[in-house]
């Protein structure tokens, strides 16, 4: 196939999705060629690497400035923040003359903030990416955002972000969410008719690659949490405050030695402030989070809410890493509590399922293997792409059917 993947933001190990369906769909003999918005130093250099997994790279550049304007110019209209943010001219005219000048068999867009830019694309069939529905995370940072800021821009878009999303099912051929919760919300929002929700809405889940997030069976620190996540993200904000906060005492009152190491890009202050322990490392920016995996004891998922899949706890169990997760963390997954992984909600519950974990190497071990395994049956991104693919073809069928 001939494919053409939209994206508002440059693939790379960072947004693993469309990295590694682009990657996998590649080696499985397919030409992909990928339109992105690029807006950093650091994206450019994702994208020089893109391209040696795929056909072609073409990449336009959006400022934060230009996005901040978008943002603006949207706030008295019906249009979402989230879907004005990536606004483009440069980005819809270079579509357009991709698109004039080569076939494509299929048209793949990604996430809601690049979903206009599938009204540039005529004439083809093409997918929409959803991911997630952010109507549904806005419904749940409306009560539990970890800040005032962030419960005001949850309702500011949620009316609006709803109306939009109910109509993007309409404009596509097939639409992909990562989880069934997701698939159900954004049925709801098309009012639960058949064709156009049900039968159009395909769960394909997140994967885990492999070959890159091997079983570390090497030594460990002793006594060393791990929290990943990209630390700009409100939901893990809210996390990470809750684990420092309300979970670690616990465990400190049992283990004062215990470490916590907070590992994800742009933490904002708040989550910066929490090294004032010295026991808590917060790091930033990392190249590689497979070091900080492998070194630690367990990794700890306390997501106070969320939707999708929340990749932080395949990639530890990938890694066979021993994971301690609330409900909302491993929700999407197919996960027998006390065999993959442990499940706990309250703070003490979580605090005595991390310290079982500390006091027992054997059950360390075994729920490591146990959690690979998992993995490697369940979301391996090699088997992912394949069904990707059947997404496609049966899309292409329908719509050779009805030319």
């Amino acid at each position: 196939m001939r494919i053409l993947y939209i994206t508002p933001y440059v693939p790379s190990l960072i947004r693993v999705r469309p990295y590694n369906l682009i990657k996998h769909l590649s080696r499985r003999g397919h030409l992909v060629t990928v339109l992105s918005l690029q807006s950093t130093g650091q994206e450019e250099k994702d994208a020089r690497e893109l391209r040696g997994c795929c056909h072609c790279v073409e990449t336009v550049k959006l400022t934060r400035q230009q996005s901040f304007l978008n943002c603006l110019k949207a706030l008295p209209t019906v249009t979402p923040l989230q879907a004005a943010y990536c606004r483009s001219l440069d980005m819809q005219r270079l579509i357009e003359r991709v698109l004039a000048e080569e076939q494509f068999d299929v048209v793949h867009v990604e996430h809601l903030r690049g979903a206009h830019f599938g009204q540039a694309v005529v004439g083809r069939p093409k997918v929409y990416d959803s991911v997630d529905c952010i109507s549904l995370l806005f419904e749940k940072a409306l009560h539990s955002a970890p800040s005032l800021a962030g419960r005001f821009l949850a309702w500011l878009d949620l009316a609006r972000t709803r109306r939009y999303e109910s109509r993007l099912i309409g404009q596509y051929d097939k639409v992909l969410v990562t989880a069934p919760q997701d698939k159900e919300a954004l049925w709801e929002l098309n009012g639960r008719s058949g064709e156009q929700g049900g039968e159009k809405i395909a769960v394909l889940p997140n994967g885990v690659d492999l070959e890159y997030f091997t079983f570390a069976d090497g030594a460990r620190e002793p006594e060393t949490l791990v929290f990943s996540g990209k630390m700009s993200y409100h939901a893990n904000v809210a996390a990470a405050s809750h684990l420092a906060q309300e979970v670690m005492p616990l465990i400190w009152a049992r283990r004062p030695g215990v470490r916590l190491e907070i590992v994800g890009n742009n933490p904002p202050q708040a989550i910066c402030a929490l090294a004032r322990d010295e026991r808590v490392h917060v790091t930033g920016f990392v190249p590689d989070l497979r070091p900080h995996l492998a070194r630690a004891t367990v990794s700890v998922s306390p997501m106070r809410y969320s939707v999708g899949i929340q990749n932080k706890v395949l990639e530890a169990m990938a890694s066979g890493t021993p994971v301690v997760a609330s409900s909302q963390a491993c929700a999407a997954l197919q996960v027998r509590d006390g065999t993959h992984l442990f499940v706990a909600d309250d703070p003490a519950t979580f605090a005595e399922r991390v310290l079982r974990l500390l006091d027992d190497s054997a059950l360390r071990r075994e729920m490591a293997a146990n959690g690979r395994n998992y993995v490697e049956e369940r979301h391996d991104w090699r088997a992912i792409a394949a069904d990707l693919e059947n997404i496609y073809a049966e899309v292409m069928d329908k719509w050779q059917s009805q030319s």
